[in-house]
């Protein structure tokens, strides 16, 4: 069977997000708004198969095509056999991305050894309890509560609600730290995070995004944004801060937690990347659940 593969676009947030947020899958790749916002980059596409959500997209300078593993209830094998069908066409052995231990455990039953599994440490997800992050309390967020304490101290700033109105400013801020920021060894990657981070902006109502700015002496000096995972699992996509206020960046992440609807147990504040400075900051905020994921390659028959 031939799947009908279409380009991801905010026109098909409804019928995405049909499947992602019944989903149990807590993983940053699933939140609508991160799959929108980085289809620039790898030409993400969708097709819905029988009760099935099937996500492809391209990786490797484009050259090579990967998955998302198949979302919905039905026979999940059928799926996976449509997946492997579709690779081949394209001449490659299956591969999916972003594979959990709750995945790993569907496909094995599926195909008991038919895998190879390659754990992508730079890829894991950092989850954390929604109310530690808003309320900071207890003896491992002492150094946290300080930081805090001590900016509420040093300015007095505002806490606003980010609304498209406000988005010129965030623009204007995130010039200001990409700027700052930028080397000649990250540089490509911190413009496709900006590009990802601009169309998310720009379409703010339609992605159903929600989020929050700090405010000092009637300027933006930080701002955060963000949106629903599944139904108990709220995902922080960006979260950029002028450093010269120091406790900037922990004073946005604690009063944007402190909204997050109660619904949701889990803020998922996304991967590492690999980035030594990143990964410290991340483990300081101790984790309730560090995702693992992995890279998966069905494997070969020999005749």
């Amino acid at each position: 069977m031939q799947l009908d593969f279409n380009p991801i676009t905010v026109d098909d947030k409804k019928t995405i997000t049909s499947f992602t947020l019944s989903s149990p899958l807590r993983n940053c790749d699933l939140a609508f708004s991160n799959m929108c916002s980085w289809r620039f980059l790898y030409q993400s596409e969708f097709a819905v198969y029988k009760n099935f959500l099937l996500i492809r997209f391209r990786i490797e300078d484009k050259n090579r095509i990967a998955y998302m593993r198949p979302i919905g209830s039905g026979d999940f094998k059928d799926a996976l056999l449509q997946l492997e069908e579709d690779s081949w066409q394209h001449g490659h052995p299956l591969l999916m991305l972003g594979v959990t231990p709750v995945s790993k455990d569907l496909l094995e039953e599926a195909f008991p050894g038919e895998f190879t599994y390659i754990p992508e440490r730079d890829y894991f997800d950092y989850i954390y309890l929604r109310e530690d992050l808003a309320t900071l309390k207890g003896k491992k967020f002492q150094a946290k509560r300080n930081h805090v304490n001590k900016f509420k101290k040093q300015y007095a700033y505002e806490y606003v609600p980010l609304t498209p109105e406000l988005i010129p400013e965030c623009l204007e801020l995130e010039a200001k730290w990409y700027k700052a920021n930028r080397t000649d060894a990250d540089q490509e990657e911190l413009r496709e995070e900006r590009q990802s981070m601009i169309f998310a902006l720009q379409h703010f109502k339609e992605l159903d995004l929600m989020g929050g700015a700090i405010r000092i002496d009637n300027q933006l000096v930080a701002f955060t944004f963000g949106s629903p995972i599944n139904q108990d699992t709220f995902g922080v996509h960006v979260e950029k801060a002028d450093t010269h206020y120091d406790g900037a960046y922990s004073i946005i992440n604690q009063e944007f937690a402190s909204r997050i609807p109660e619904q949701y147990l889990y803020i998922n504040r996304e991967e590492d990347l690999g980035i030594p400075g990143l990964r410290q900051a991340k483990l300081s905020y101790n984790p309730t659940i560090l995702l693992p994921k992995a890279a998966v390659i069905k494997k070969i028959k020999s005749e």
